[in-house]
């Protein structure tokens, strides 16, 4: 019986999501197994791999990517997770966005509810 839950997050590119974690300290191999309850395992395209051998996975589906993993095994709340993970990735697909786009960021600050200002400019 497979113990693995599969919640759906809004995350498109996939290098950004790789970037995001690496920034947040997360050691990712590629194109993996997520492993689970007594040997489970199945395959993702980023596995964040932990020690006690109940890993963390993103999946691409369609166009955007789909987190599966073992929770109870993994020890994790996967809302706080989920938001850690959106959140920055949030944060460097707008720093991706606005360089592409000939932004420069003028100042960035994260403010007391988390929340993160960001300010950006371009000269014309």
């Amino acid at each position: 019986m497979s113990h693995f839950t599969t919640i759906k997050v809004e995350i498109k590119n996939g290098e950004i999501l790789h970037q995001t974690h690496k920034e947040l300290g997360f050691e990712v191999k590629c194109e993996t197994l997520v492993r689970s309850y007594k040997g489970n395992a199945i395959a993702a395209d980023y596995v964040i791999q932990q020690e006690h051998g109940y890993d963390l996975g993103f999946r691409r589906q369609g166009q955007t990517y789909e987190l599966i993993a073992d929770f109870w095994g993994a020890m994790i709340d996967p809302q706080d997770f989920i938001r850690l993970i959106t959140q920055k990735y949030a944060h460097n697909s707008l720093l991706a966005t606005v360089k592409s786009q000939g932004f420069g960021i003028e100042q960035q600050e994260t403010l007391e509810d988390g929340t993160v200002r960001v300010v950006v400019g371009r000269w014309i």
